[in-house]
C-alpha cells in the first residue's frame, strides 16, 4: 500500500484525486450506457451523470498539466492523455494544452493563436446566428472553439507535424458517433446534451476568473504581457467558489472556484484550496465573486455575452479601472467565453 501512496503528489492524493477519477470514470460509463435505456427518466439522470462526470475529468486534466496528482510528471502526462478522449480534447495533444495553460498562469495572460473575439466582430452574421443558439442554451460560441480543436492540425500552421494524429483521431471518434447516430439516434444526440452540459460548467466557472482579453502571443518565443505580468497576476484574478463556509460543495467542480489561491500557488492540489484560500485571502465573503450572483449573471447576459454590447451594461464606463470584483459582486459584468483551460489555441 505505501508503494500506492507515494506514487502520488502527495499521501492524500490517493483518496482525493482517486474518488475524482473514480467518480468520473464510472459516472462516464454509466451515463453512457444509460443514453441507451428506453426509459426517459433514466435518459435524463445519464445525461446528467455523463455531463458532470466529463467536467470532473476535465478538472483532472487541468490538475494533471500542474502536475498535482503523481510525483512523476510522465505519470500525470499519461492521465491527461487518457482523460483528454473522455473530454473530447485528444484531436491535439495533452502537452499543447499544458503549455498553453502554464503560458497562461507564467505571462498572466491569455496567450492565444486564435483570437475569438475579433473573429465574431468581423463576422456580424455568425454573431447573430451565436446569439439565437446561445439564447436557447446552445454554448454555440464555444462550440466554435471545439471545432477548431476537432481540425486544428489542419487550421493552425505550428500544428502542421500533428496532422496524420488528427486525422486519426477524427475518424475513430467521428466513425464511433457517426455510427451512434445511425443505430442509436437518440443516445447519440443525449451524448451531445451531455457534453453542452461539460461546457456550459466549464464556462461558468472560467469566464468571470480573469478581466483580460486574449493576446495573440501563443507562438511568440519572447511575448510581452498586456497585464503586467507576475507583477500583476492577483489583481487580475477573481474567486467564485460555490461555498466559502463549506468545503464539500466546491468538491462539484474540484475547487476551481478558489481562483486567486490557486494562481497564488499552482502546485496546490484541488482538495487543499479551499483552506489555502482561507490561509493566505482569509474568510471575507467580499473577496469572492457570490455563487448566486454568477449564476444570475450567466443566465441574463447569455446573448449580449457574444458580442459584449447590446445588453444592459453598455452604459457603464469602459474599462472600470480597479473594480472589476466590485462590479461583478453586483452582477454587473457579462463574463466571458471560449476561455477554457481545455482550449490549446
Amino acid at each position: 500500500m505505501s508503494g500506492i501512496y507515494s506514487a502520488f503528489h502527495e499521501p492524500r492524493g490517493l483518496w482525493y484525486h482517486g474518488g475524482a477519477l473514480l467518480y468520473g470514470l464510472g459516472g462516464y460509463i454509466l451515463g453512457l450506457f444509460g443514453l441507451f435505456s428506453p426509459n426517459s427518466w433514466v435518459n435524463f439522470g445519464a445525461v446528467l451523470l455523463l455531463g458532470h462526470a466529463m467536467t470532473i475529468c476535465a478538472y483532472m486534466i487541468h490538475e494533471c498539466g500542474h502536475n498535482t496528482v503523481f510525483r512523476s510528471n510522465e505519470a500525470n502526462a499519461r492521465l491527461g492523455r487518457f482523460l483528454n478522449w473522455i473530454c473530447g480534447t485528444s484531436y491535439g495533444t495533452f502537452e499543447d494544452i499544458r503549455y498553453k495553460h502554464f503560458r497562461h498562469h507564467m505571462d498572466n495572460d491569455d496567450a492565444v493563436w486564435f483570437v475569438h473575439e475579433e473573429f465574431i466582430a468581423r463576422h456580424p452574421q455568425l454573431a447573430e446566428l451565436i446569439k439565437l443558439l446561445e439564447w436557447f442554451y446552445i454554448p454555440a460560441y464555444d462550440m466554435i472553439m471545439h471545432f477548431i480543436t476537432m481540425f486544428g492540425a489542419f487550421i493552425i500552421p505550428q500544428r502542421r507535424d500533428q496532422r496524420l494524429r488528427n486525422a486519426v483521431v477524427l475518424l475513430l471518434r467521428g466513425g464511433a458517433w457517426f455510427t451512434l447516430l445511425f443505430y442509436y439516434p437518440k443516445a447519440a444526440l443525449l451524448y451531445l446534451v451531455s457534453y453542452m452540459i461539460m461546457m456550459h460548467i466549464l464556462r461558468f466557472k472560467d469566464g468571470v476568473q480573469h478581466d483580460y482579453d486574449g493576446n495573440p502571443t501563443l507562438f511568440e518565443e519572447d511575448p510581452a504581457s498586456r497585464f503586467g505580468g507576475r507583477a500583476t497576476e492577483q489583481a487580475h484574478t477573481f474567486s467564485n467558489p460555490e461555498c466559502l463556509k463549506w468545503d464539500w460543495p466546491n468538491y462539484f467542480t474540484l475547487c476551481f472556484g478558489f481562483h486567486n489561491a490557486h494562481h497564488k500557488r499552482p502546485t496546490v492540489p484541488w482538495y487543499r484550496l479551499p483552506a489555502y484560500h482561507r490561509e493566505t485571502f482569509g474568510t471575507d465573503p467580499a473577496r469572492v465573486i457570490p455563487f448566486a450572483t454568477t449564476l444570475k449573471m450567466y443566465h441574463s447576459y447569455r446573448v449580449a455575452r457574444v458580442t459584449h454590447s447590446g445588453g444592459p451594461l453598455d452604459d457603464l464606463p469602459t474599462p472600470w479601472e480597479g473594480e472589476y470584483l466590485r462590479r461583478a459582486r453586483a452582477g454587473r459584468i457579462y463574463g466571458g467565453n471560449a476561455v477554457s483551460f481545455l482550449n490549446s489555441f
